[in-house]
């Protein structure tokens, strides 16, 4: 689990907790239900307007993936495919067949099963790279849905606080709730700018990057079994495979 997007999250609801304490106002002030109620739901059925339902649900589905996920490591998988390449040029490529049994890598064991199988080097990579172009448009629908709402959100707050303010300028006669009522009509554009920068934008951000992280992982992996189908010097793998991280993640090999 990479803990960024939780932790993130929380220290920034607990500095904005902290700073209405220090204010001398009370945090009940802010956490008034009818313009939370306009300003989630709101904002939520406007994306869902945007795109289909089963975009809706498909965001939904990934939300969880934003606190909970942890990107895999590419040296695993470098070093995975520099031993399958080491056993593919000692005893051929039909002697990897068992060894993909064991690999958790749904996107690598098929790779390595259609090699297997004697697909021709250039299908092989498109079929591979027309996997990865599928994943990255589902992706993108995801985190778009986040994004959007971010970008919604302040906006369906402003509509929440004229609301409040048409309903204010109907009480004029009761000057001593005026006080109250135009300090609660500003609420709804506080959630709305809250909740569109302290969590659906992170949140998309999040899914973004997740999709790029992991469609760089099935890139390498393509290279990767695409040497290995090519009996290349295993060391070469290696070396080749790691000149493609980002110079921060880069690791000599193992003397």
């Amino acid at each position: 689990m990479d803990p960024a997007t939780l932790i993130g999250v929380l220290a920034a609801l607990g500095a904005i907790l902290t700073m209405i304490i220090l204010e001398g106002a009370s945090p009940m002030a802010v956490l008034l239900p009818a313009p939370m109620i306009l300003v989630f739901g709101g904002t939520f059925f406007v994306a869902v307007a945007g795109g289909t339902l089963k975009d809706a649900l498909s965001s939904l589905k990934a939300l969880p993936k934003a606190f909970t996920s942890k990107p895999k490591s590419s040296t695993e998988s470098i070093d995975t495919l520099v031993s399958l390449a080491d056993r593919a040029r000692r005893e051929g490529l039909l002697a990897l067949e068992d060894a993909a049994r064991d690999i958790d890598d749904d996107f690598l064991k098929d790779g390595l099963r259609s090699a297997i199988d004697g697909t021709d080097p250039e299908d092989l990579r498109a079929l591979l790279e027309d996997r990865i172009h599928s994943k990255k448009v589902s992706d993108k629908t995801d985190y778009k849905f986040f994004t959007d709402m971010g970008g919604y959100a302040p906006t369906i707050g402003i509509v929440g606080t004229v609301i409040s303010l048409v309903h204010v300028l109907e009480n004029l006669s009761n000057p001593e709730e005026l006080g109250h009522m135009i300090a609660a009509a500003f609420v709804a554009t506080l959630w709305g700018i809250l909740s569109a920068n302290v969590l659906w934008l992170p949140i998309g951000n999040k899914l973004r990057r997740l999709s790029d992280l992991e469609c760089a992982q099935m890139e390498l992996v393509v290279e990767g079994l695409l040497s290995v189908q090519a009996g290349a010097n295993p060391r070469l793998v290696g070396e080749r495979l790691r000149s493609l991280l980002p110079p921060g993640e880069q690791v000599k090999e193992a003397a």
